[in-house]
């Protein structure tokens, strides 16, 4: 069982689960929002790309345990789902405290 993916998809659907259903930020629908994804997976390719690269690994994945599937420079496609639940839910955590904007802010 390819466990690592297993993990990867349920932190996914248990961190947008936690927007739509109990939170309601709003987060999803601020440009800013999608912006620092952008810049986070900006700068997460080419480190992790470094990182997990297939000619010299610094960080190495037990096969048995993801699906095998690389893009682009040998990232592991579970990293990005990974660091999409990871940044979304320090974001959340944020907005929830209200560190991240008052509900005037929010649309």
């Amino acid at each position: 069982m390819a466990e690592y993916t297993v993990l990867a998809v349920t932190a996914v659907v248990a961190v947008v689960s936690l927007e739509l259903a109990v939170l309601r930020t709003g987060l999803f629908r601020r440009p800013a929002y999608w912006v620092t994804i952008g810049i986070c997976g900006a700068f997460m390719v080419p480190v992790n790309g470094w990182l997990t690269k297939l000619s010299a690994p610094i960080v190495w994945y037990a096969p048995a345990l993801r699906t095998g599937w690389r893009f682009p420079l040998d990232i592991p496609v579970e990293d990005f789902a990974f660091g999409f639940a990871l940044l979304t839910l320090v974001l959340l955590s944020w907005y929830r405290a209200g560190i991240g904007g008052s509900t005037e802010d929010q649309p």
